[in-house]
């Protein structure tokens, strides 16, 4: 059950006016196809829906959403969105080690985690909050405050609990407190949280210290120090004690020791609690992906200039952390995502196995941890990107970009990239469904329900070999059935808008924390039966990639059909009132459809006349264009394209390619043009073509295009 971004409220708010008005500006991007003007006006309209909330948003959506918001050149959406992105990407928090934080809402989880699971939704793990001042609220926090009953203090002054939290003055060097006693289960406390605020510390070396049964006193042997902190203003500290060898089975008491050299430094713990670890697995690869995708748009060297040696940070943690350069697939072995079930069924009763089956992306009430296909397959495509980046850096040493120590070789990441492939195809592949798991677990358990995300993206990355890739759509498009699949066939598409999220019930692969699922019917979960619009996108690109242009445009005119009578109805809402099969999904209710609130990934639908039928891609020193036009198309055009500082109307015919400019585009731009022989004329300023001249391209296939004094190009194809 993903739950809305507290942050992005506005944004949702400004989509559902949007879909009341469907007043569309005239500068928004077009789709043209001459016979078929209503079909994409529905396109069009399905795009602009959405394109108000498509700005920056948790790092989940880093790899999705800057394409569809930064392309149309509509002001003055435009530049803000640059804009956006550029602060959002830059100042996303890397840890010391090289974590991306998810950025996701707050809670009492890991700060820089999920918002779920949290201390109190489980069993074995303690907390004490003193105070609520300015945290969140409902099920994200206990509902009651704690006294400072049962705690011990030594060198420390009580001065009771106030408005932030417990004030307490240290008196003595070393002043500790401590906590009472209780049976702490090791499994469900990964990290300590200590929300607190200190001024005159010093150069103080707080630490965390623990007692046992079988040790019953404090010793140096079980201890784990973290950053003194001096401010005004309440901090969230993780303390990760599962480093610590000592820090297993049960923990029977705990202590803050602030190492303080010196008495007199004031202060306040605002709450001191046991976490569960709820980071994720696939951030680093995702702000790769988000950065690469910015800079491609954008041509901003000053971004890269400041941010390539943190894309650098990200894909090394991976790399080191899940030790993925080593093993060729991401390996996550944090607490609590071995990728074992949180439902254990014992005797045909179930129990819940409190601490296991915690999620590492998208689909959060899955357990992918230990081998992670997913994440492996997002890996592969940072790598390629990263690898384009440091190429591209290579050559352009008039950048200045940074390369130093950090650096990656753009060769060696390529050829790593195929191993991750090669052993991902192997390790990942279930021969008996034609498709991808989703992970193998701690027990070397294989888990297949069907998920159609992960099947899609692995074919749009180019992660699954042609073979897989043919396989993957053959099952999708009813060419084959999978025996033991609740949706075979025709019923994958039962939402119409897209595939089934899953296609195989699934009531027994869970977090603990959603324990009942078999209390929903088939479909009235995302992550079970249920669909999610913006994965259409991928269902479009790979038909576009692997069964042909016809093939997409028929499940197009699908989604499009269902979405004019969404529109009829007064929109996703009003459509599913209960007059029909579906239940809504989004802000923070459960429900089988994820089409607006938080499913922000809505807007990627509509990319697939630019992305499949135009084949248009930025690249870090121009463009790539590869139409695949429907036999039913006589041209596609598309206009409002903002690529860097040029603004372009592209139309695409059976054999040629016309491209009007406006605006500039410092240097040489290279564009790549699928294979064959072309010819290229200038168009001038009244619109007249010139003369054709053969299209002379570098080893890599790019022609070299200055756009100065230029309004456009033609390209045909010799036949």
């Amino acid at each position: 059950m993903r739950l809305l971004p507290i942050v992005i409220l506005a944004a949702i708010a400004l989509s559902i006016h949007v879909e009341a008005a469907m007043n569309v500006p005239n500068d928004f991007p077009r789709f043209t196809v001459p016979g078929f003007e209503k079909q994409m006006e529905s396109v069009r309209e399905l795009y602009w829906l959405h394109y108000p909330g498509a700005g920056p948003k948790a790092t989940l959506w880093d790899p999705w959403l800057p394409s569809p918001s930064l392309w149309p050149a509509t002001e003055p959406s435009s530049d803000a969105f640059r804009q956006q992105w550029d602060d959002t990407l830059s100042n996303r928090i890397i840890d010391k080690e090289g974590y991306v934080s998810v950025h996701q809402h707050a809670s009492i989880a890991h700060p820089a985690g999920w918002p779920f699971p949290y201390w109190h939704g489980g069993v074995g793990g303690i907390g004490w909050h003193f105070s609520f001042k300015d945290t969140v609220g409902d099920h994200w926090r206990p509902q009651n405050l704690n006294t400072t009953a049962d705690w011990l203090t030594d060198g420390v002054e009580d001065q009771g609990i106030g408005e932030y939290g417990w004030n307490v003055k240290l008196t003595d060097p070393r002043a500790t407190i401590t906590a009472p006693k209780h049976d702490t289960d090791t499994l469900q406390a990964p990290f300590l949280q200590l929300r607190w605020k200190a001024t005159g510390l010093g150069n103080a070396q707080p630490f965390v210290e623990w007692t046992t049964k079988d040790q019953p006193r404090f010793g140096a042997d079980r201890r784990v120090y973290f950053e003194p902190y001096e401010g005004d203003t309440i901090t969230y500290l993780p303390i990760p004690m599962y480093k610590h060898p000592k820090w297993n089975g049960r923990i029977t008491r705990m202590r803050i020791n602030f190492g303080n050299p010196k008495p007199g430094a004031q202060v306040t713990v605002q709450a001191f609690f046991t976490q569960y670890d709820t980071r994720h697995d696939i951030n680093s690869q995702n702000y790769v992906i988000g950065c690469s995708t910015y800079f491609r748009w954008t041509g901003d060297i000053n971004f890269l200039r400041k941010n390539v040696n943190r894309m650098r940070t990200a894909l090394r943690y991976t790399m080191t952390e899940h030790q993925a350069w080593e093993k060729k697939f991401v390996f996550n072995t944090w607490v609590g995502h071995d990728g074992r079930s949180g439902l254990k069924f014992v005797k045909g009763k179930k129990e819940l196995a409190y601490g296991h089956g915690i999620g590492d992306n998208y689909w959060d009430i899955i357990p992918f941890g230990y081998k992670d296909a997913y994440a492996s397959i997002m890996y592969y495509s940072a790598l390629l990107r990263m690898a384009d980046v440091e190429r591209e850096i290579r050559l352009h040493p008039e950048w200045t970009v940074p390369v130093g120590t950090l650096a990656f070789d753009p060769d060696a990441l390529v050829k790593h990239a195929a191993e991750v492939k090669k052993v991902g195809n192997e390790m990942f592949w279930n021969p008996k469904t034609g498709r991808f798991i989703g992970s193998i677990d701690a027990d070397g358990k294989t888990h297949d329900y069907g998920l159609t995300s992960l099947n899609m993206e692995a074919v749009y990355y180019g992660f699954a070999t042609p073979e897989h890739a043919k396989s993957i759509m053959a099952w999708f498009n009813g060419d084959r059935l999978v025996k033991g699949d609740t949706s075979t066939g025709a019923d994958i598409y039962y939402w119409r808008f897209g595939p089934r999220g899953t296609t195989k019930r699934n009531v027994e692969y869970y977090f603990w924390g959603w324990s009942a699922p078999e209390s929903l019917n088939w479909g009235d979960q995302v992550q079970d039966g249920g669909a999610v619009l913006g994965w259409s996108y991928h269902d479009l690109m790979d038909r576009v990639r692997v069964l042909g242009p016809d093939n997409a445009w028929a499940r197009l005119q699908e989604v499009v059909k269902w979405f004019d009578e969404v529109q009829a109805a007064g929109g996703y809402r009003k459509y599913y009132d209960g007059s029909r099969p579906g239940t809504m999904q989004g802000s923070g209710t459960a429900g089988g459809l994820g089409l607006d609130a938080e499913f922000f990934e809505s807007v990627l639908v509509p990319q697939v006349m630019l992305d499949g039928f135009i084949g248009f891609e930025p690249t870090t020193d121009g463009f790539s264009i590869n139409p695949k036009l429907p036999s039913a198309w006589p041209e596609l055009t598309i206009d409002k394209i903002r690529v860097r500082d040029l603004t372009m109307t592209i139309r695409a015919k059976k054999d040629s390619i016309e491209i009007l400019s406006e605006g500039r585009w410092e240097g040489p731009c290279f564009i790549r043009l699928p294979k064959g022989t072309w010819q290229i004329a200038r168009i001038g300023g009244d619109g007249k073509v010139g003369k054709f001249i053969p299209a002379e391209a570098r080893k890599d296939g790019a022609v070299s295009v200055e756009w100065t004094g230029t309004p456009g190009v033609l390209f045909t194809q010799n036949k």
